[in-house]
């Protein structure tokens, strides 16, 4: 599954990164929401996001994205949204524009299921995925609870921080696909810190998917839409 941010560095150019990803090797595309306070992201989702704000994006455009992806590829798209945008959109508004644009549903990286109950009735009204996220420090009942809610996947945060490139993938991540297995049958997807083919390879060994979005993102700003082909072929190599 590849991250990459809406509207950056416009909404053309974001359409252009994310059909280039599904047609060189994802499976999966993550859709982000630009947000002026990430609290998740890493230093490059971060400066990547700005550029998109400072260019003028705004959150109707998501839906255009969404829309100019889908009349090119079949690809599934999840966007990932912290929860005030939503909000302020309009819950409803959003996910009915997000059905309409042709995504298959969304992960909400600061939204528990205690909070979730407006969410999880449109979701199912809609047929829209909903991914919850848990963590190395989340209790077996929070574990248990997160993985049954969630429709699609529920999301395993790989090490406890921010998202960015680790040369070392954490240990810590096996151990909670192992806990999520054991209390849940909702697959699982590894996310944050995942950016080689080598790690995809890892992380596929033991769960359903390996989820990558800093180094995408690194190579788009480096090299450019060229770059982003190239290191998608890359980490599709850890899918053989």
């Amino acid at each position: 599954m590849g991250y990459y941010p809406a509207g950056y560095p416009s909404v053309q150019d974001s359409v252009d990164a994310l059909v280039s990803m599904a047609k060189n090797g994802c499976d999966v595309l993550e859709v982000g929401v630009p947000y002026s306070d990430p609290v998740m992201d890493g230093l490059v989702i971060q400066q990547a996001t700005e550029v998109a704000l400072e260019n003028g994006f705004k959150l109707h455009q998501l839906f255009d994205v969404i829309a100019g992806v889908r009349e090119q590829v079949d690809t599934p798209m999840l966007v990932m949204s912290y929860w005030n945008p939503v909000i302020r959109y309009g819950l409803e508004k959003f996910a009915d524009e997000l059905k309409s644009s042709g995504a298959q549903g969304m992960i909400t990286p600061d939204l528990i299921p205690d909070e979730a109950d407006k969410w999880i009735q449109i979701s199912d009204e809609l047929d829209l995925d909903r991914v919850f996220l848990v963590a190395p420090s989340s209790s077996d009942a929070r574990i248990s609870n997160n993985s049954d809610v969630s429709r699609g996947f529920v999301y395993s945060v790989s090490t406890m921080g921010i998202t960015g490139e680790r040369a070392k993938l954490d240990e810590l991540a096996r151990s909670l696909v192992s806990r999520v297995k054991s209390s849940s049958e909702t697959p699982t997807c590894v996310g944050v810190g995942i950016s080689t083919a080598a790690q995809v390879r890892e992380v596929n060994g033991y769960a359903d998917g390996a989820i990558v979005g800093t180094a995408f993102v690194k190579a788009y700003q480096t090299d450019g839409l060229q770059g982003l082909e190239e290191k998608t072929k890359e980490l599709a190599l850890g899918l053989g």
